[in-house]
């Protein structure tokens, strides 16, 4: 199976390998995304989805309206669909899914939870971070026959980029 799934706790660095990769495979075609946090000093205020296809939108933030919240953030279901249903998309010629995070987060979208299948499904090779706990498709991603998945710690997330990579050439 062509999946390695990264795991660990809240900014342990899975978000920083999941960049590291991407940046050591230039000449590579990538899809998918990563999160990024937004700051205001040094509060984290909330969260942006950037695909590789160079789609970006504010997916989560302190005091954003609406019916779902993860925490302290209000989260905006349409901005994850928007950037997943491009960046997961099928149609676009890829080497490599990598994707940051199947979350509590992403998971409200039940157009995420499709794309992301079908790109679990597709035999292309998947790097994704998942959040160290969560049931429903958090767990159904963990469980599928023949992934693998390595834990981010502080002690290893420094050379785990490097691993990553070995992993991949080896797809």
């Amino acid at each position: 199976m062509k999946i390695l799934l990264l795991t660990g706790t809240p900014g342990v660095g899975k978000t920083t390998v999941i960049r590291k990769v991407a940046a050591a495979l230039p000449d590579w075609r990538l899809a998918g995304f990563y999160t990024e946090e937004i700051r205001d000093a040094r509060e984290r205020r909330g969260f942006r989805i950037v695909g590789f296809d160079g789609q970006e939108k504010v997916m989560a933030r302190e005091n954003f309206p609406g019916p779902f919240r993860i925490g302290k953030y209000g989260v905006d279901v349409s901005a994850i669909e928007a950037v997943a249903e491009s960046a997961l998309s099928l149609d676009r010629p890829a080497n490599v899914y990598l994707v940051d995070e199947v979350g509590k987060m992403e998971c409200l979208s039940g157009k995420f939870i499709a794309a992301m299948r079908a790109v679990l499904d597709s035999g292309k090779p998947v790097i994704a971070t998942v959040a160290l706990h969560g049931e429903g498709f958090i767990e159904e991603v963990k469980s599928r026959p023949g992934v693998q998945l390595w834990q981010v710690t502080r002690g290893n997330r420094d050379y785990l980029p490097r691993d990553v990579l070995a992993w991949l050439r080896k797809q």
